[in-house]
């Protein structure tokens, strides 16, 4: 929510488009996009409960979805630094249905307009380990926010990219079985998140917005294999993005639209076809999801094509081996001076896309080279594959995890081992410093630094 400033009036042309979708209950819509948003929050893996001081509600639509009454300040909170759980739109959570009911947790997934993350963070946990996502983002801005949040979340099971939908339909031709198109749209369903997406809004905006959808879906639709699952979404409320889309893909590009199934109590409203999350009807902000199935017509499976060069000899292999939990799960890449853990089962497919995606991040740093020693990279200290046991570890209370995530200095503390030493916050992980005896050398990445607090 815009602070500052008042909130600007819905435009008259959105009211007198919804008055005619929806009809008299449009008038539930107008006073429901003036109410303060709903907050929301997903838990990650890595906790088994959060507590905060507020009031907690399941999601009902996902199992570890959960409002808060009150919306705290998530940067004051260490676990949220550690992906412990993420801040998404309920509405949003609603993706999992469509993963339960039609993608099997082996499948390689690529989710195309994925920043900052929230449905990326939901699919890898979907996802078991022989599944893999792509999680794409073609804003080069926000790739490496969606990125950090990857990384936080812990998964090693997502290649972070930067490229065209086009880049995919040309380079990876019946490669997924599901694709995520959440689209760019004109953010209706934002209008009381986002004041600044009622002054953009205009028809004309939407019908650029719808044009630029069916281009993004023609382009991708290539890379989606005969069988696969389609599973498309806008946060908007109108037609021409939403329902007149799908419909398109049906007609010009050999789908099957899906049914969803969903509990009455929900509120959710089908559309025709689809389905809209209205937040006068649902507890959350608005949404519309659709689930293609794409022909299942004979065709040639993508092959791999051979690597064109043979990868650099890892350093210190046997010592990175022994701080994973599962270490024939994993293969190393040397970089010049990181190395990288990605999933082994998938080895052959991320060295392929690495030399034709621009690739952000593919699975976790493990290693960085400093001088003559190696030491692990932060985002290990956040991956679930990490052997929490391979490193000396200590409990920092919360004024002191603070100014950690602050990179700050630390002073030495009596008792702690000396040297490279993995800090937790109510027993999560959340990164390293070397104990010189002095003072703490604070490892944590400049970069994502806590600057206002």
């Amino acid at each position: 929510m815009d602070k500052g400033r008042v909130r600007p009036a819905l435009p008259l042309d959105f009211i007198e488009d919804m008055r005619q979708q929806l009809g008299s209950e449009a008038e539930l819509l107008f006073r429901s996009l003036d109410e303060e948003p709903v907050t929301a929050i997903r838990l990650n893996d890595k906790v088994n409960t959060l507590t905060f001081d507020c009031d907690i509600d399941e999601v009902p639509w996902h199992l570890e979805g959960y409002y808060l009454s009150e919306r705290p300040q998530f940067t004051l909170d260490p676990l949220f630094h550690t992906g412990a759980y993420y801040v998404q739109e309920a509405s949003s959570m609603f993706i999992q249905q469509a993963l339960d009911q039609y993608v099997s947790p082996n499948s390689l997934v690529l989710d195309l307009c994925a920043a900052p993350g929230g449905k990326s963070t939901l699919v890898s946990q979907f996802l078991d380990k022989d599944g893999l996502l792509i999680s794409n983002e073609v804003i080069r801005q926000r790739v490496f926010i969606l990125s950090e949040n990857i990384q936080k979340w812990g998964n090693g099971n997502t290649v972070v990219t930067h490229n065209r939908a086009a880049d995919f339909g040309e380079r990876c031709r019946n490669l997924f079985d599901c694709v995520l198109v959440d689209a760019p749209c004109s953010g209706e369903g934002m209008f009381r998140k986002g004041w600044n997406t009622r002054d953009e809004w205009s028809r004309r905006n939407v019908l650029m917005c719808a044009e630029r959808q069916r281009k993004i879906l023609m382009d991708v639709w290539d890379a989606l294999r005969p069988g696969g699952i389609l599973i498309y979404s806008t946060c908007t409320f109108n037609k021409e993005e939403n329902e007149n889309n799908v419909l398109w893909v049906a007609e010009c590009l050999g789908a099957e639209i899906l049914e969803l199934d969903y509990e009455p109590e929900w509120g959710i409203t089908e559309g025709n076809p689809g389905y809209h999350f209205y937040p006068h009807k649902v507890k959350g902000e608005g949404l519309y999801v659709c689930v293609l199935q794409k022909d299942k017509d004979d065709y040639t499976p993508f092959r791999i094509p051979a690597p064109k060069k043979q990868q650099q000899k890892v350093e210190n292999e046997e010592e990175l081996q022994s701080w994973l939990r599962f270490p024939q799960d994993w293969v190393f890449r040397q970089g010049d001076r990181f190395v990288t853990a990605y999933p082994a089962r998938h080895k052959e497919l991320i060295d392929y896309l690495t030399t034709c995606m621009t690739c952000i991040s593919i699975g976790f740093g493990i290693s960085e080279r400093k001088r003559v020693s190696t030491v692990p990279q932060h985002s290990l200290s956040m991956a679930k594959a990490m052997r929490k046991d391979a490193f000396p570890c200590y409990d920092l209370d919360l004024e002191n995890a603070r100014a950690y995530l602050r990179s700050e200095a630390l002073e030495a503390v009596d008792g702690m081992p000396a040297g490279l030493v993995l800090l937790t916050y109510e027993d999560v992980p959340l990164g390293f410093v070397k104990n010189i005896g002095s003072r703490l050398n604070n490892l944590y990445p400049n970069e994502w630094r806590i600057r206002n607090m």
